[in-house]
């Protein structure tokens, strides 16, 4: 192929690396009103009063808004497609503040000095009420984070606020405790892992405008644009027509973005006001008050034959949506829906969940959205079964693994049409140097090297409900405009869209300008999320491609006197073959300006009935120094089957950045908070992640599959790679120590401490 599977430089790579004006505030109207919001001190309190007068009066303040201000009609923040999974549970401000760093009030004025000043005069009477911090304590707890009667869930979750509970559910294949029962061997752990922030340069932004007729016009760095017209018109109460929701460049999201963080106090301030308005979260605002991965507890029972074959898998996960329900529902059903289907040997399974809030920030969206804790918790079940069996870890994944053809029961009864695992696995081992590394070698002086290795997937998209949609048109010169919703968020799918066009229209990559997103005229897209940009509006692209060559060939076949059924598309013209003769797209462009009723244009959506997973291999070498506890990573190796790999440069930086990511919060990333629900980590001094100097040697390989649905034979890459890293380190860190840390992160004092108490035991 000339355009797909090319490593093709990023269509707006030029811009950013020479700092052109392409973000959120580069594009802001110059004289917009700042926005802030005045922030509760407590994990759980009732609002009495909050005065303003003094405030108001501070020169160039506008004005200042309380809960008496906003509309009381609950909806939710979660970017997802209608009917959402998510509880609607929120207010733009409500008088009930549940977590500390809730709004309590909007200041909005010319300039941030003077908002700064008016937030401090503001006086607030709290009623502090006692607060759930404990998610073990929250189901059926005597304190309801959500007491209120016009709380709603619009889908049968098992949702119940007067409950604690955000989502409830239980499903189970064959007899999962009688098979236990029958296993020679049964592994059962309980796996923590906190919640991690994804600490995307840049932090949540927004600036609105009104337009000269009137609609709210709404500039955000955000994954979702048509989800954000929904919320806000929600919101604010107002009909979506008067709604326009666009993006600019974003400069990262890693599933963040896939809330309206910051979009609710300016659209409320310009609709309110009628003036231009912008806020910019700081980084401690982005910290405290944002979108973290879910905190989750995932219970596995996993029990196996002395042979090693695992026979039953069992997995309960507890999962802490905190103040607010925000894709609490379908986080959680990831967790044990793409690590059970890993093993497809598995006679019989179960899996449950129970979601709950507290009164912490509230939990969204992250990369892996919940594959990310149950494979942690699956992978280090079985890296365990394997040691107490005197297996190696690969032979006991390559006796059980999924593999191509095989039906998966716990991921929806899907077929693997496409799966490489096997070969990932094999090559992953051996560029590691598995079969001399395994398990450790001690290097003296009271450091060990050691090795570790997990598998994963993921989807690609959500099945029967996301959609991707593209519009493709033919302009005068002969060169191509490619429309699109999903929201390139350095990821480089404008690019990815842009090789497949190329491919189909059988032109130059440079031929394809791409424009997107923009509600008032790009297609309807569900945005990108889910790993679905590839594979959803890819094929969507494709169609779009194919019905838009038909236009062309319907236009030539006027111009060459021909019948349609005999003439070929081919690069810039259109042959008629038959006659010899030929007719440049050039001509047909310009035919197509007059006297002409066929559009050169096409648009097409695409939804699939099925998610195909990818795969993934990964597996690291650590040095560890048992005195300090410190873990140095030498070497990551990871192999991926995403498909057809569309554009190979940008694959691998994807799965180097998500393992990195995953590398964070296996050892570094922490949000804690103290006894009164404040968040000790607030910024970048106390909440670390790695830096390039943390990563280690990582190389990065592809097994190519080919799914028949996918556009080009293309799978999901954006989410899975994330997935490997936790697994892969604990493992290496038992190996090392003999000890198996299934809390993350795993720190250096932990480590240390733990190798203590084991060697003062003996």
């Amino acid at each position: 192929m000339k355009a797909v599977g090319q490593p093709i430089r990023k269509k707006d790579a030029m811009a950013l690396v020479t700092g052109k004006p392409v973000f959120m505030d580069d594009l802001a109207p110059k004289d917009c009103l700042i926005v802030k919001v005045l922030r509760s001190p407590h994990a759980n309190a009732i609002v009495k009063s909050v005065k303003t007068d003094v405030a108001k009066r501070v020169p160039g303040i506008e004005d200042v808004y309380t809960w008496e201000d906003v509309p009381q009609e609950r909806f939710t923040t979660a970017g997802q497609t209608y009917p959402e999974f998510s509880p609607y549970d929120r207010l733009i401000l409500d008088r009930h503040v549940r977590y500390v760093g809730d709004p309590v009030a909007i200041v909005a004025g010319e300039n941030e000095a003077c908002v700064d000043k008016a937030l401090k005069m503001l006086k607030v009477e709290y009623e502090v009420l006692p607060a759930v911090l404990d998610f073990h304590m929250a189901k059926d707890g005597d304190v309801l984070v959500h007491p209120e009667d016009n709380w709603k869930a619009l889908c049968k979750v098992g949702a119940d606020n007067k409950r604690n509970l955000c989502a409830s559910d239980s499903t189970e294949d064959g007899d999962v405790d009688a098979v236990l029962a029958d296993c020679d061997e049964v592994v059962e752990g309980t796996y923590h892992v906190r919640a991690a922030q994804q600490a995307m340069m840049e932090t949540f932004r927004t600036t609105c405008f009104m337009d000269a007729y009137g609609r709210l016009n709404i500039l955000s760095s955000t994954q979702i644009v048509y989800h954000v017209r929904r919320i806000i018109s929600n919101a604010l109460g107002i009909p979506k027509s008067r709604i326009r929701v666009s993006k600019p460049r974003i400069g990262g999201g890693f599933g963040a973005k896939q809330s309206v963080v910051a979009e609710l106090f300016p659209a409320f301030v310009t609709w309110k006001t009628g003036k231009a308005s912008k806020m910019i979260f700081t980084r401690e605002e982005s910290q405290i008050a944002s979108s973290p991965r879910h905190e989750m507890e995932v219970h596995v029972r996993l029990g196996a034959s002395r042979e090693g074959k695992i026979r039953a898998i069992d997995v309960y996960t507890l999962s802490n949506t905190g103040a607010y329900g925000d894709h609490g529902p379908t986080t959680v059903g990831l967790s044990g829906h793409k690590s059970i289907p890993l093993y497809s040997s598995a006679e019989a399974h179960r899996f449950a969940y129970d979601v709950v809030y507290t009164n912490h920030m509230a939990a969204g969206a992250y990369r892996g959205y919940g594959a990310t804790q149950g494979i942690f918790a699956v992978e280090s079940a079985v890296n365990e079964m394997a040691q107490r069996l005197h297996m190696d870890p690969v032979e006991i994944r390559l006796k059980n693994m999924v593999r191509e053809g095989d039906v998966m029961p716990a991921y929806y009864g899907e077929t693997a049409k496409s799966c490489a695992l096997d070969r990932c696995l094999e090559r992953t081992a051996e560029l590691i140097g598995w079969k001399d590394k395994y398990p450790y070698k001690d290097m003296g002086n009271g450091k060990v090297r050691s090795v570790g290795i997990a598998m994963a997937m993921q989807g690609s998209g959500i099945s029967g409900v996301d959609v991707g949609s593209a519009t493709i048109k033919m302009n005068d010169d002969g060169f191509y405009t490619l429309m699109i919703a999903a929201a390139d968020m350095g990821t480089g799918c404008d690019t990815i869209l842009a090789q497949m066009a190329a491919e189909c229209l059988d032109c130059p990559v440079e031929n394809i300008e791409v424009l997107g997103a923009d509600t008032d005229s790009s297609p309807y897209d569900s945005g990108s999320y889910a790993s679905s940009t590839t594979y959803v509006t890819g094929k969507a692209v494709e169609k779009a491609c194919q019905k838009l060559i038909a236009r062309i060939l319907e236009i030539a076949s006027g111009m060459l006197d021909a019948p349609v059924e005999e003439l070929e598309f081919a690069s810039d013209r259109v042959e008629w073959p038959k006659a010899r003769k030929s007719v440049s797209l050039i001509d047909i462009g310009t035919k197509s300006m007059c006297g002409n009723g066929c559009a050169l244009e096409a648009t097409e959506s695409n939804s699939s009935p099925t998610s195909p997973p990818p795969f993934m291999a990964g597996a690291v070498e650590i040095e560890l120094d048992k005195e300090t506890g410190h873990v140095e990573i030498l070497d990551y190796k990871a192999v991926v089957d995403c498909g057809t790999v569309v554009n190979p440069n940008l694959a691998r930086v994807q799965t180097e950045g998500g393992l990195v990511q995953g590398i964070g919060m296996t050892l570094y990333e922490n949000i804690q908070y103290n006894d009164k629900g404040t968040m000790l980590n607030n910024s970048f001094m106390q909440y670390k992640i790695p830096s390039r100097r943390d990563m280690g040697n990582i190389q990065v390989e592809f097994e190519s599959s080919f799914e028949p649905t996918g556009p080009f034979g293309a799978k999901s890459i954006g989410e899975i790679v994330i997935n490997t890293p936790a697994p892969a380190l604990a493992h290496a860190i038992a190996n090392a120590t003999g000890i198996w840390f299934k809390e993350l992160p795993i720190t250096s004092e932990q480590i240390a401490m733990g190798v203590f108490e084991k060697e003062d035991i003996k």
